[in-house]
This record gives structure tokens, C-alpha cells and sequence, in this order.
């Protein structure tokens, strides 16, 4: 049911649009304009203003054809990371990817070229379905920027899946930890390296040495912690009196990761009180935790699909993060789908076009599944 050459030429041509973090305008204009042709109802909320990109999400939405049906969002990032500008996709032996200089850019508009894919053989073969809510979020790259400001009163569906995961169709994604992102600055005192080193504290020095306190990396197999960034200095003759330090702690229970971000600003308090320094530190949760139960309608429906595929579908937990978190946050029971994107945030990105149509196929398997399993219009129980 598949166009198999229509979903791979509509892919390359998204990833073709620039569409970086707070640069997806173009990717928005284009979207916009394909799903006005495909009957859906189009609105661009007002995030961009509020996260500094040139647009806003983009949420769409279908009529129901059949009032048994339950409504269902399916979501997808626009933004890519860097390199993502004059993305050349090249597919060969079946696999797509870049052409070695920049990202494929599959992180995430493979997604979103799934679920265009699925939603225009629904309407070609006029199947039955529910109401159905596309929400195409911006800065996703950044923290969830973009869903944490979308306009959720455009939205009714109280589940949905969005398709941002590298497991392999039929992977559903339940559970997600909460980060925290922790800056510091470690303030020492400059003085000249060679005529009097001894009036100055250096910031290097003692903030390596509070990095050399932490626990890092795998804590436990629900917990991590990283150090990131380091930088500062401005001079090899001067003492350097100023470092910058940015990091995280990530955790599936959010008791570890309030606990483990304490345990990383100790350390730095204390490197600072024993080197003579000073240290401003500065923490930010990110996103709470994801934890959808794995009984819940949208793990049952999302089952259910990939059964009739005639996939194995796994239920699992991940160390990242997802628009996934906010949207469960806001009321909407919501679940990452996995579509086999490789080696993302890499100029070695790739994906096979046989993973793409199996995603597109994955999608509208949920949709023709949600048709002849609900139980009334909107509702979230099967």
C-alpha cells in the first residue's frame, strides 16, 4: 500500500530544506502547504517568538471518517542539528545518506515523511479512520524548546506517537528519564604564569580537580552523568581566573537525578573551597521523566499494529529524550516510535529506503488499527 518510489523522492526532498534549529521556516512553509492539499486544517503557533526561531509548530488536523474511531496525534521534529545546511542526500544499495558533509537529516524527517506517506493512502484509498492531529515541533534539538511552547489547546487526542527513536519499527518507547543540565563557573584570580604565579588561583586547576572528583557515565542502569564542556582561559602566560563547565545527569527515577546532580554541584563547592576559588553554579531540569505504563491504550494500539504488520514489537526504556516528555506532561499519553535512523548527529547518518517504507507502513498500520478497534470518537481506551 506503500508508494515505495513516492515516500523515497518526498524524503529526499525534505531533507534537501534547510531547516536548522531555529531556522525551520522553509521546512514549515513546505509542510503546510502539503497537508493543505491533503484536507488537513493548518495552524502555526506562536512558539517561534518564544524560542527565537523564524517559525512556529505546525499542527494539522483531519476530520474523522468513522465516529468509532480514536483520535491520534503522530509527531515529528523539523529542526536538524549542525551541519544541516545544503544537505546532498544520496541513495545507493538502498540506503540513504548524506554525502559526507553535513547530517542526513533522517533525525526526523524520516518521521515526518512516514507519516505524510501514511496519511496520503489514507486519503487515496479513502480508508476509515479517527480524527487525526499532526504536530511538526521546532528546536527539538535544543532542550524540547519547541513543544514546551506549543499551543496544546489545538490539540484534542489524548494519546500519540511520535517517531523519533533509532530502534527499528516495532520498537515502543515507554519510559524516559528526566535530565538536568548544570552550568557552573569556576572563578579564580589571574596573575602573570611567569613573574608571579603564586598571587593567582587558577580556575583550570581547580576545576579539574572537581571534575576529577565526580562520578561519571553509566551510575547505574538508570542513571548517567556527564561532563561536556569545559573552557576558559585566555593566555598560556596568564593564570586563568575565569572557567566555564557544562554538564548533565540524566535518570529513569528522579530522586537518582536530583541526587546525582547534587553529588556533581558538591563537588564543584568543595574543589572551589579548597582551592581558594569561587563558583557560581547554575542548574536546569530540561524535562521530567516519561513513564507510560506499558498496559496503557497507546503501547496496546501500538502492539496491536505492528502484530498485524507482522513485526515484533519490543516495549523499552532509553537514556534520551523526546518531545514524548512534554506531551504526557500536558495530558497526552504519548510513546516514542523507533524508525531505524543510524548514526544520527553524524555526517555518517544514514537510513535504508526498506526501514523508510516499513516506518510509513508502521504509521498507517496504527491508523487502520485505531479504525476497527475503538470504541467511540476521541476515545483513549481499546
Amino acid at each position: 500500500m506503500i508508494n515505495r518510489e513516492r515516500l523515497v523522492t518526498e524524503f529526499m526532498e525534505l531533507v534537501r530544506v534547510d531547516s536548522e534549529s531555529r531556522r525551520e521556516a522553509p521546512m514549515s512553509d513546505l509542510l503546510r502547504d502539503k497537508l493543505q492539499q491533503l484536507g488537513f486544517i493548518v495552524y502555526v503557533d506562536d512558539a517561534g517568538s518564544k524560542t527565537g526561531s523564524n517559525t512556529g509548530n505546525l499542527i494539522a488536523r483531519l476530520p474523522g471518517s468513522e465516529d468509532v474511531a480514536a483520535a491520534i496525534m503522530f509527531s515529528a521534529h523539523m529542526d536538524t542539528v549542525s551541519p544541516g545546511r545544503s544537505i546532498n542526500p544520496v541513495e545507493e544499495n538502498g540506503i540513504i545518506r548524506s554525502d559526507g558533509t553535513t547530517v542526513l537529516g533522517a533525525d526526523d524527517k524520516a518521521g515526518i515523511a512516514a507519516i505524510l506517506e501514511a496519511v496520503r493512502v489514507v486519503r487515496e484509498q479513502k480508508l476509515p479512520h479517527g480524527d487525526l492531529e499532526l504536530v511538526f515541533t521546532i528546536c527539538e534539538e535544543m532542550g524540547l524548546l519547541g513543544v514546551k511552547y506549543l499551543d496544546f489547546s489545538r490539540l484534542t487526542a489524548r494519546m500519540g506517537y511520535v517517531l523519533d527513536s533509532n530502534g527499528p519499527a516495532g520498537s515502543i518507547i515507554n519510559q524516559g528519564p528526566s535530565q538536568d543540565e548544570i552550568y557552573a563557573e569556576m572563578l579564580g584570580v589571574a596573575a602573570h604564569a611567569g613573574i608571579n604565579p603564586e598571587d593567582g588561583v587558577n580556575a583550570v586547576q581547580v576545576a579539574s580537580r572537581a571534575i576529577a572528583g565526580m562520578q561519571l557515565g553509566r551510575i547505574d542502569h538508570e542513571t548517567t552523568a556527564n561532563i561536556g564542556i569545559i573552557s576558559g582561559g585566555v593566555a598560556i602566560n596568564i593564570v586563568p581566573d575565569k572557567v566555564m563547565i557544562k554538564g548533565e545527569t540524566r535518570s529513569l527515577q528522579e530522586q537518582k537525578r536530583i541526587e546525582q546532580t547534587r553529588k556533581i554541584c558538591e563537588a564543584l563547592e568543595k574543589a572551589a573551597r579548597e582551592g581558594g576559588a569561587q563558583v557560581q553554579v547554575r542548574v536546569e531540569t530540561m524535562y521530567p521523566t516519561m513513564n507510560v505504563p506499558a498496559d496503557a491504550p497507546v503501547v496496546q494500539l501500538a502492539q496491536k499494529a505492528a502484530l498485524d504488520l507482522g513485526l515484533q514489537p519490543v516495549v523499552m526504556s532509553t537514556g534520551g529524550g523526546s518531545d514524548t516528555h512534554i506531551f504526557n506532561q500536558h495530558g497526552i499519553s504519548a510513546v516514542n516510535l523507533g524508525i531505524a535512523m543510524q548514526k544520527v548527529h553524524t555526517t555518517d547518518e544514514f537510513i535504508t529506503v526498506s526501514d523508510l517504507v516499513l516506518d510509513a507502513s508502521y504509521v498507517l498500520a496504527i491508523i487502520n488499527t485505531a479504525a476497527g478497534w475503538g470504541t467511540g470518537k476521541g476515545a483513549s481506551s481499546f
